[in-house]
């Protein structure tokens, strides 16, 4: 059965499933302010009961059904995923399932004291996240205890671990950390890791997003060529959402994701799974499928195929190509929850 329907597993709008984005937790050591601002997400703030969360048995289980019906990466994400303990285990797991390709988004904050048993249990490609050099400006968008030099030793580990097939990633914000953007592209540059600047976006409800504070893709590729000169790159692979581009120096490349000026909708492959269990088919979903009460309740890997199949074939998201103002009003899934 899951032959048939990895041949024919498209959405309404003919894209297929390739990317599984898994959030193993909703918790985090940051706070930062286009995410988990700690009005909103406090002292006070309720996280998911630790019994709600799926098992890294019930998430490999699922990578497994998905991976069968086309899936070949699933990336591990948060909140912070390194605040879910022992998470090599869910790795070493993962990378068990042939043909699939087991790859973590992290803050990097923890990185040092778990790269080199993530590494061991076979994790193939690591993101950080790194929005300033600047010490007061990185604290400004991260609202927490930590320095950029605790994320930048993290990478130092996951190198010396073997993960080199490392990319950073900077959310820019006008007024905040824009003026980053060249010291981190002279950081990073001939330093064989991709530097991914983001637009800022309008996930969820608490970030007080506003689009005067979007510095746009087109912008942030012309600050650095005016002195670290650029070329546009062809995508690697159907379905990247980062726009490429190398140094004429040959001192690596870097990417951005414009997901506000120049959406990506049309070849979006990426299905969500909560920390919960709950399916969502699109970053700016106002609602998920649970999956959790079906692995619970006995269903066979077929029967949850069938669920994910049909779930798919009904898809036909493509908010950031619309971005209609009444959309915006919906409720919205934080991405904190989601997994980014």
């Amino acid at each position: 059965m899951t032959e048939a329907l990895e041949q024919s597993l498209l959405d309404r709008l003919g894209r297929p499933v390739r990317d599984l984005r898994v959030s193993v937790t909703d918790r985090c050591n940051f706070r930062c302010r286009y995410c988990m601002p700690r009005e909103h997400f406090g002292a006070g703030h309720e996280f998911l009961p630790r019994t709600q969360l799926l098992s890294f048995e019930e998430l490999a289980r699922v990578a497994g059904v998905v991976a069968a019906l086309g899936v070949v990466k699933v990336r591990l994400t948060g909140g912070e995923p390194l605040l879910r303990a022992n998470l090599e285990r869910l790795v070493s797991q993962l990378a068990q399932i042939p043909r699939l390709e087991v790859a973590l988004t992290t803050n990097g904050s923890l990185l040092k004291r778990s790269a080199q048993a993530l590494a061991d249990a076979g994790l193939s490609r690591l993101t950080v996240s790194l929005d300033a050099l600047d010490p007061e400006i990185f604290r400004r968008m991260t609202d927490a205890d930590y320095t950029p030099g605790d994320v930048l030793e993290g990478i130092a580990a996951a190198e010396r671990a073997g993960l080199s097939r490392i990319k950073i990633n900077t959310v820019v914000r006008r007024g905040v950390n824009d003026s980053e953007v060249l010291p981190l592209a002279r950081h990073f540059h001939g330093s064989g890791h991709v530097l991914r600047f983001i637009e800022y976006m309008d996930v969820g409800g608490t970030n007080d997003w506003s689009r005067r504070d979007v510095v746009t893709a087109d912008e942030i590729v012309a600050r650095i060529d005016s002195e670290l000169p650029l070329e546009r790159l062809e995508p690697s692979a159907f379905g990247e959402v980062a726009e490429r581009h190398r140094y004429r120096s040959g001192g690596g490349e870097i990417g951005v994701i414009a997901s506000i000026t120049k959406p990506f909708c049309g070849n979006c492959t990426r299905l969500r799974l909560s920390s919960e269990g709950r399916l969502y088919t699109c970053l700016f979903a106002t609602r998920g499928e649970d999956l959790r009460e079906r692995l619970r309740s006995g269903a066979t890997d077929a029967e949850l195929a069938e669920f994910v199949a049909n779930l798919w074939r009904q898809r036909e998201d493509r908010y950031s190509e619309l971005r209609v103002p009444e959309r915006r009003r919906l409720p919205r899934i934080e991405m904190s929850y989601i997994g980014g």
